[in-house]
């Protein structure tokens, strides 16, 4: 299982207990979960936090699909006044589980990545796959990062240091003395 270090909220799927025609599965965080969510991501609130999944084996290859939407409603601080912004977050999760390449681990050789090859999949640690990590991962990249209130807009504050005044031109200063002559 992880701990709070890695994920605050864990929902482990042994791997071994999904059958051959996929399931469906519904996850949803107790009160001190969410607490625990919302401390992790620097949320006020995490009033409601759901995820429904579809996990479907791949045929032998060892591969499992994990489909599914995620939906909360959290509170956030606005980035100008600090008042408590709620937000709606509507995610869909659509990942693949594979065996860890052991390969990948046990070499510490320089890794050639090619954007245009699909992503490899999520690795399956010691049989499970942790649908919580899943979710908390998800409402991370669908929180907005700058909410704002409603009208709150920043003003920067006036420049109120005052222009140096020009110094003087050593040469205007020996054309002054030249001119007195």
């Amino acid at each position: 299982m992880m701990t709070e270090e890695t994920s605050p909220f864990s929902h482990p799927l042994l791997v071994d207990k999904i059958p051959a025609r996929g399931s469906r599965l519904h996850v949803e965080p107790g009160v001190e979960e969410r607490a625990s969510v919302a401390r992790w991501l620097n949320l006020r609130d995490v009033a409601e936090m759901s995820a429904d999944f579809q996990i479907n084996p791949m045929g032998k290859t060892g591969l499992i699909r994990v489909n599914g939407r995620l939906t909360a409603r959290v509170t956030q601080s606005c980035v100008v006044t600090l008042a408590p912004v709620e937000t709606v977050v509507d995610e869909e999760i659509s990942l693949t589980f594979g065996p860890p390449d052991d390969e990948a681990e046990d070499e510490m050789e320089e890794i050639e990545i090619d954007f245009h090859e699909a992503d490899p999949p999520d690795p399956i640690i010691d049989g499970v796959i942790d649908l919580g990590a899943v979710m908390v991962e998800h409402l991370a990249l669908g929180i907005d990062p700058f909410p704002r209130a409603e009208g709150a807009e920043f003003a920067p504050p006036e420049d109120r240091a005052e222009a140096p005044e020009p110094k003087a031109n050593p040469f205007a200063v020996l054309a002054s003395l030249k001119q007195k002559r």
